[in-house]
């Protein structure tokens, strides 16, 4: 199968590339600036920015099927502000369909998030959401996948709780009760592979989560004791931290906003793990504790 990864130059497309590779797919990684030298040597790479219609309505052409990973971490305040999430995600995904139907793709694999809703909470969720009509209402055989959080090397979820939440002494929104569950990125590319592959995968939705659901606090506690270091977390009354947080995310340069509060008011948690649709059972998945050296 010839697949076209958009993204393919980040933290899951650079693993769902040697995932493909090693199934003896042809593949080609479209990014605004490709980077092959950490890609396997028989990868293509395609110039192209799916936010500009134009720069990709050819990459497409001869692939039997697209994998959409192009995305803006929900964690960040993205530069430009809330809009580039309607801009990237739900334009960019309404031009990748386009250009999709167009050269004749069959196949339409769109990583999507957890609680995606065209009404949702913050801007990241909302757009994921209208992202998700666009590809149900084509013509392609699509797939959405909606992942938790994704851990592993070259992933910025532990290194970012760990700047969130120092060690020792840590102030977290609601004592850092949002609960997680993480899902390592070896796991969830093979369950992207498959849905590729398998007919049975067409038109469906899957909610993926690893084997065990954690608070930030919880995931704070396992990224430092796995530096051999503790934390104890002071509760900061949501109401106060978000005020903080609106506050702060006005000053330029700093991470975070009103926007990412926001997103720690709701869990981030599936309300049915789908990964056995892939065979699996969660207990069979890489646990954060383990991929810490904790177990």
């Amino acid at each position: 199968m010839d697949v076209l990864v958009a993204g393919g130059n980040g933290f899951i497309g650079t693993n769902l590339v040697e995932e493909l590779c090693d199934r003896g797919h042809a593949v080609t990684v479209l990014a605004r600036n490709p980077n092959a030298t950490n890609l396997p040597e028989t990868v293509e790479t395609v110039s192209g920015d799916i936010t500009a219609y134009e720069s990709i309505e050819s990459a497409l052409e001869s692939h039997d099927a697209v994998v959409n990973l192009v995305a803006l971490s929900p964690l960040f305040k993205p530069k430009g502000g809330n809009k580039m999430h309607d801009e990237i995600h739900r334009h960019g995904t309404e031009n990748l369909v386009r250009a999709a139907e167009e050269s004749g793709v069959e196949r339409f694999v769109q990583m999507s998030a957890l609680g995606a809703d065209p009404n949702g909470a913050t801007a990241y969720i909302r757009a994921k959401g209208q992202a998700e009509t666009h590809v149900r209402e084509s013509d392609l055989e699509w797939v959405l996948i909606r992942p938790s959080v994704v851990f592993g090397e070259g992933g910025e979820f532990v290194s970012f709780t760990k700047k969130l939440a120092p060690p020792f002494l840590t102030p977290l929104p609601g004592g850092g009760k949002t609960r997680f569950q993480p899902i390592w990125v070896g796991d969830l590319v093979a369950m992207l592979a498959d849905s590729l592959e398998a007919n049975e995968h067409i038109g469906q939705t899957y909610e993926l989560g690893g084997p065990a659901v954690l608070t930030l606090a919880d995931v704070a506690e396992l990224a430092h004791r796995a530096d051999g270091r503790s934390v104890t977390v002071l509760p900061v009354p949501m109401g106060l931290a978000g005020v903080g947080l609106s506050v702060a995310g006005k000053v330029p340069g700093f991470p975070m906003g009103a926007d990412q509060y926001r997103s720690l008011k709701f869990d981030n948690t599936t309300t049915d793990n789908a990964v056995s649709a892939f065979g699996l059972e969660e207990s069979e998945l890489t646990s954060l504790a383990s991929y810490l050296g904790l177990e």
